[in-house]
């Protein structure tokens, strides 16, 4: 799975990092997701797809390997 994240549509909601510290993280100035992973180990892969899921902004794209 590879992660890519729309910074543009990001709201700084934070329920990325809630679901999936490892991978993502926030921007202290304005709450911004940043990426830390954009290929997660697999036993990550639940907590990302959860965190794509709720995203309220729908900023979290994963495709196939």
């Amino acid at each position: 799975m590879r992660i890519t994240v729309d910074q543009d549509a990001c709201i700084g909601s934070g329920q990325c990092v809630l679901s999936s510290p490892e991978v993502f993280d926030q921007r202290d100035a304005d709450g911004v997701v940043v990426l830390l992973q954009d290929s997660p180990e697999p036993g990550l892969r639940e907590d990302v797809h959860e965190a794509a899921r709720i995203c309220p902004a729908l900023a979290i794209t994963l495709t196939p390997p």
